[in-house]
């Protein structure tokens, strides 16, 4: 390939906490935030808004209880999105996502809150969560939700979680 052919980008501008206004978690002290809706999600702007691309955040650890016995449920979630004009900090995604340890809910309603809150406050060209629960019961419930078909030309790869049989 010539240097002629090769795509030209925007060169990324340096940015630190204190160049990103409005910023409440990132280079902060932050506690967990009680509850899911108490919890403020930052967003940062997407340093490539030209370009196709997609971003993978894992929790293989999430928690939450549930809404029935007040037990644990445990899930390996997986978030996967194209992001449009921002994007989601994680610092702020990671207290988010704690803050279901105390929260009661029913996989589905966990699961599927967290993507459609993401999309609705963040709006990415495209989104998907995917919540692989542990078993409780003997029943493991995985639980998908998108915000609508990819957009062409979006490499999305597998989420790599097998699935259950005693999942490591």
């Amino acid at each position: 390939m010539s240097d002629d052919a090769a795509p030209q980008f925007a060169p990324l501008s340096p940015s630190s906490p204190q160049g990103q206004p409005g910023l409440l978690h990132l280079g902060q002290n932050s506690a967990l935030p009680e509850s899911p809706e108490q919890a403020v999600l930052d967003y940062v702007p997407n340093p490539r808004p030209e370009l196709l691309y997609l971003v993978r955040f894992a929790a293989p650890e999430f928690t939450s209880l549930c809404p029935v016995t007040g037990q644990p449920d445990f899930a390996h979630l997986v978030i996967d999105y194209a992001p449009g004009a921002t994007m989601v900090e994680s610092k702020s995604l990671k207290l988010f996502l704690g803050s279901f340890r105390n929260h009661a809910g029913f996989h589905e309603a966990v699961t599927v809150g967290i993507g459609a809150r993401l999309v609705a406050e963040m709006s990415p060209k495209w989104l998907r969560i995917g919540g692989y629960w542990y078993p409780r019961g003997g029943i493991p419930i995985d639980v998908f939700w998108q915000s609508g078909a990819a957009p062409a030309g979006l490499w999305v790869p597998d989420q790599g979680v097998a699935p259950y049989r005693g999942r490591g």
